[in-house]
């Protein structure tokens, strides 16, 4: 009998954190499904991704941030897609903490977001968001 040992993954608030996936499968398909179907994966097999952001010796963890795929507007206007976890490696775990950015996701959740010109528009910065997204066409064109 052979059990593989891998990873299992667990949820700092499990209830939030598939809030925030539902509202990435809903706005951002390509990074949904790379995060379900390669990250996740890889996660449990072990394979650490992303960026090292702390360690602490006290608990024996490593955190991580992982980029997500999404839209090079969408990152400029609201800061890039990351998935933020630690990892307990002497019990094998890996504690999925958050997705960010929390705010327009969870927005998002809440209510149908609008886009303007092909980027999420937050109902609560609507001016501001429309804003750095002309901005941001100016520059590049």
């Amino acid at each position: 009998m052979n059990i593989k040992k891998g990873f299992i993954i667990e949820y700092q608030n499990e209830n939030e954190f598939k809030k925030l996936e539902r509202s990435v499968r809903k706005y951002n398909m390509i990074a949904y499904k790379k995060l379900m179907f390669e990250y996740y994966p890889e996660l449990r097999e072990g394979k650490i991704l992303g960026e090292l952001v702390s360690i602490s010796k006290q608990d024996n963890t490593k955190s991580y941030e992982l980029k997500l795929p999404t839209d090079d507007l969408f990152s400029k206007v609201h800061g890039d897609l990351r998935l933020h976890y630690t990892v307990y490696e002497n019990v094998k775990v890996i504690l999925i903490t958050n997705i960010t950015p929390k705010e327009i996701l969870d927005e998002g959740h809440k209510s149908e977001l609008t886009t303007y010109k092909g980027v999420m528009i937050s109902k609560k910065n609507a001016e501001k968001d429309m804003f750095k997204v002309n901005l941001l066409n100016i520059i590049q064109n």
